[in-house]
C-alpha cells in the first residue's frame, strides 16, 4: 500500500486520468500484481493505491519495480509519503 500527497487537485486530477488510461494495458511491467485498487481524497490531495499480488516473491519483485518508479510521471499523483506491505487477511469479491 502505497499513499501519495499532493497539494495542487489539477496535478491529482491529471495524476489518476493517466494512470486510468495506463491500467487498461494492466500494470507495469515487472510489476506482477493480480489487482490494483486506488481510492483517492479529492478535497485533501490524498490517493492511497493498494496492489496486490499471489505470491512473497511477487511483492518484492512489484515493490522494487514500483519504487524504482516514484514518482510514476512527473507530477503524477503527487509525492510518496509512506509505503506499507500487509498480508490479506479477508477478501470478499460480490
Amino acid at each position: 500500500m502505497a499513499t501519495f500527497q499532493t497539494s495542487d487537485p489539477d496535478t491529482l486530477r491529471r495524476g489518476l486520468e493517466d494512470l486510468n488510461r495506463r491500467a487498461a494495458d494492466g500494470p507495469p511491467e515487472g510489476v506482477p500484481a493480480v489487482a490494483l485498487l486506488v481510492l483517492h481524497k479529492p478535497d485533501d490531495g490524498k490517493v492511497i493505491s493498494i496492489t496486490l499480488f499471489e505470491t512473497e516473491e511477487d511483492l518484492r519483485q512489484g515493490d522494487a519495480a514500483l519504487s524504482s518508479m516514484d514518482p510514476p510521471r512527473p507530477g503524477g499523483l503527487g509525492q510518496r509519503v509512506s509505503v506499507e506491505a500487509y498480508e490479506v487477511a479477508v477478501k470478499v469479491e460480490a
